[in-house]
């Protein structure tokens, strides 16, 4: 059981792809229960753990080959927290980045968490010269009051855009953000 304490010295870590690859248990855990949850992060209900853990695999080739990276916090030793940036490839788009599969374990959340690798992600992408950063999420959803929390800006919603996870149509807010 995780401690329920607000924990803001708990420091983000930027994943190797040996050490994504040691922790796809963890991350389909987290995965897991985000989906179970009712996040709207690309997947249906039923999901198993096998389902979780082969979508964190799938990823590790793009972190090997740095197109992609992966931020993560812990709790008493676990993953509870993932986001990733996805480095736009085009010739055009070299100074742009997608945040993907922020997740907080239903467990961990409320704690600042999610701002903390917001933060963190900013950083990196400096670092790699992105200074546009682009997302999406469910309208509604508690996250779409996040982001402008961080610095977001709201572009609008499209309507209909994905399943959700109990098999609705449901909405999606776009974001941007320029560092």
């Amino acid at each position: 059981m995780i401690n329920s304490t607000f924990t803001p010295e708990l420091p983000v870590e930027l994943l190797t792809v040996s050490e994504a690859r040691a922790g796809v248990s963890e991350l389909g855990e987290v995965l897991r229960a985000c989906v179970e949850d009712g996040a709207g992060v690309g997947f249906v209900l039923p999901f198993t753990q096998a389902a979780a853990e082969a979508f964190w695999a799938s990823r590790l080739d793009g972190i090997e080959r740095g197109e992609r990276h992966l931020l993560v916090v812990r709790m008493e030793g676990r993953i509870v927290g993932t986001v990733m940036l996805e480095l736009a490839q085009q010739d055009n788009g070299r100074h742009r980045a997608e945040v993907a599969k922020l997740l907080m374990h239903p467990t961990a959340r409320r704690k600042g968490l999610a701002r903390k690798l917001l933060g963190a992600l900013d950083g990196l992408a400096l670092s790699l010269s992105r200074t546009l950063l682009v997302l999406d999420t469910v309208t509604g959803d508690t996250a779409e009051g996040l982001y402008p929390q961080c610095g977001y800006i709201r572009v609008g919603v499209i309507p209909a855009y994905a399943t959700s996870a109990h098999g609705s149509l449901d909405a999606t807010t776009v974001f941007y953000k320029q560092l």
